[in-house]
């Protein structure tokens, strides 16, 4: 393809580009058929995703108005020249769809194509999608398609199948964060809130029974019922703000966390100060990994430990950052509460760290508050 235009190959570096940008699976097929349909000049673009039941997971085209598409009705199955491309591994280059012996038809809504290019998506031996162009609009002086056409639609192909994976794999980890978040938040309603809703329960029933009798005792019952409510409140709140999602990829990790410190702050009786000196941007996976340990060890002062005050100090280290949370608050001995099975998320907090090439040291002693550092290398 040497004599390929140099703009061409700047279309293609382009498409290319745009496609590794994309972390959403929809944003990954509309991107591949766009750029597809845009650089070999044709008509109609269109993807596949298949399902285990003979039909399409998914179905993105390019070319086709959004009334049009209604019109055609349901997504078509895997028959024909697509299911050859699904099942095969070679491309398709036909003068005229419409003349081979597999055309089976089409809706009565769907656009009339002729010449037609196709070939399979592969992630190694797996078929993941088959992408299929028609109608060249400015065909070659033989018709319809080149070979040239088909290597190119193949490189792009290739990097199709690397973006629609990495696609996956990020809504893949996204959905496990979710899953994560919720129970840990599942766990937090049950141990704080419902325990205290369960207390303020209680005495209302009790206050109820005094007020006849000892209408002064009724009114300190009513009092704590109020102080019950509030703290019930304020844990909901906390709760409900640390299962949204950190704006890392919007404001950074120190906006974040400093934000993060600040809602804490004013939700719990406990003074909760921040303090950041002069960290650089970190790759993206060490960046989530410290605010998760924050994020993990905050709930772990302001839960459990009876503090009055709690630092989070985020400092430059190195190439890297040192981060720590630090409480004055009972401490534990972690020896202990390692022996009888209770981790505190220590695990879970020592995992992130170590899956991101960091460390993370626990300091702690009964009556001695709590001190939780964690430093990462940078990149």
């Amino acid at each position: 393809m040497t004599d390929r235009p140099r703009s061409g190959l700047a279309a293609v570096s382009t498409a290319l580009l745009e496609m590794s940008r994309q972390l959403e699976v929809r944003d990954v097929l509309k991107t591949i058929v766009a750029s597809a349909r845009d650089l070999l000049d044709a008509e109609y673009a269109a993807l596949g995703v298949p399902d285990d039941h003979g039909g399409f997971a998914q179905f993105v085209v390019d070319g086709v108005s959004d009334e049009q598409w209604k019109a055609i009705g349901p997504l078509p199955r895997q028959h024909g020249v697509l299911a050859a491309m699904l099942h095969g591994e070679r491309p398709e280059r036909l003068a005229d769809v419409r003349e081979d012996p597999r055309f089976e038809g089409w809706p009565a809504a769907h656009p009339d194509m002729s010449d037609f290019l196709g070939l399979p998506v592969r992630d190694g031996d797996e078929t993941i999608a088959a992408l299929f162009l028609a109608n060249k609009r400015r065909p070659s002086p033989g018709g319809g398609f080149t070979a040239d056409d088909e290597e190119l639609l193949g490189i792009l192909a290739q990097h199709a199948a690397i973006a629609l994976t990495n696609a996956r794999l990020h809504e893949r980890s996204r959905e496990l964060t979710i899953a994560e978040e919720r129970s840990r938040l599942a766990h937090e309603l049950h141990d704080a809130v419902s325990q205290k809703l369960f207390s303020l329960r209680l005495t209302a029933q009790a206050a109820a029974a005094l007020i006849d009798r000892d209408p002064a005792r009724a009114r300190t019952e009513l009092q704590q019922v109020a102080a019950l409510a509030a703290e019930a409140a304020d844990e909901l709140r906390a709760a409900v703000v640390e299962l949204r999602p950190a704006a890392l990829d919007e404001d950074g990790l120190v906006h974040t966390l400093r934000t993060h410190v600040q809602v804490l702050d004013r939700a719990h009786t406990a003074r909760v100060t921040f303090d950041e000196g002069g960290v650089r941007a970190l790759p993206a996976a060490q960046e989530e990994a410290l605010l998760r340990v924050a994020q993990e060890a905050l709930h772990n002062a302001l839960r459990h430990s009876g503090a009055d005050r709690v630092a989070v100090r985020l400092s430059r280290h190195g190439q890297g950052a040192r981060l720590t949370v630090a409480d004055d608050g009972r401490g534990f001995d972690p020896w202990a509460v390692r022996s009888a099975g209770r981790h505190l998320g220590l695990v879970s907090m020592r995992d992130r760290a170590s899956g991101v090439g960091g460390r993370l040291a626990v300091h702690s002693a009964p009556g001695e508050g709590t001190a939780i550092e964690m430093e990462v290398p940078g990149g």
